[in-house]
């Protein structure tokens, strides 16, 4: 970045033949960064981001806490593996994502960031929900059907109504 010769438009290096394929989003919490399992690790306890969560509150699934306790768990499990294997981890087939926390759980999530500021060490939970939502997205495909439905439109017409961009203003002549 201090190099003024540099070019910032270049493009990236090629990835090599055999070189592991990028994932979107994360799926287990070796995807995650390092501020979001020290987030998981750091949390309290203490139950204000549930409390205050809008989808909680109207009896939907998701609990920010629990989000942040299931990462933590998933994370000493990973460390264990680790550990019993001489610092070399060994896929035990299970994920953070599907088995600790469900589609459903993240989906019911409406990205308020209530739980966000409602914390008192100002942890974020939703950097986690969005992380673990982009890999059901774009490596698994699932998503509500609504949503799918809104993906559509915004891929063929532009924006998220099933008109096209044409037809927009028409509802100014009508009667």
């Amino acid at each position: 970045m201090m190099d003024p010769n540099a070019d910032p438009y270049a493009a990236a290096p090629e990835p090599g033949p055999n070189a592991a394929p990028q994932r979107f989003g994360a799926k287990d919490v070796q995807d995650l960064s390092w501020v979001q399992l020290m987030n998981a690790y750091s949390c309290t306890e203490c139950g204000r981001c549930t409390s205050s969560c809008p989808a909680n509150i109207t009896g939907k699934k998701l609990s920010p806490r629990k989000i942040m306790m299931d990462t933590r768990d998933r994370l000493e499990d990973v460390g264990a593996i680790i550990d019993l294997n001489k610092g070399t981890f060994v896929d035990d087939g299970k994920s953070l994502l599907h088995d600790h926390i469900t589609p459903e759980e993240l989906w019911a999530c409406t990205s308020c960031n209530a739980c966000t500021e409602a914390c008192p060490i100002n942890i974020d939970p939703l950097s986690i929900i969005i992380d673990l939502r982009r890999y059901l997205v774009m490596e698994e495909s699932s998503m509500p059907a609504e949503l799918a439905t809104v993906m559509s439109n915004i891929e063929n017409n532009g924006a998220p109504w099933q008109f096209a961009q044409a037809d927009r203003a028409n509802w100014v002549t009508e009667d």
